[in-house]
């Protein structure tokens, strides 16, 4: 079995990986995607197991002074390749 570590899947316009200042800030960023899906769905833009399909999820990081962040396992992130 292949330990998965998670990555950031978002990444803002500098390519650094999104945090947010809060949880609640986080959630909404999360919801908000949900609800594009859904509008897809709707749309017939997308199916509907994929549109209820949450494979985000919130872990709190430290962010170091040069952008990256470091999560509780050790796992350091930073810009995202362009």
């Amino acid at each position: 079995m292949v330990d998965l570590i998670p990555i950031p899947a978002w990444h803002d316009a500098q390519g650094r990986p999104a945090v947010y200042p809060t949880l609640e800030a986080a959630q909404r960023e999360i919801a908000d995607d949900v609800m594009e899906k859904l509008r897809q769905f709707l749309d017939g833009e997308r199916d509907f197991d994929d549109a209820l399909t949450v494979e985000d999820y919130i872990l709190p990081v430290e962010v170091l002074p040069d952008g990256t962040i470091l999560d509780a396992d050790g796992n350091r992130f930073g810009n995202k390749a362009c």
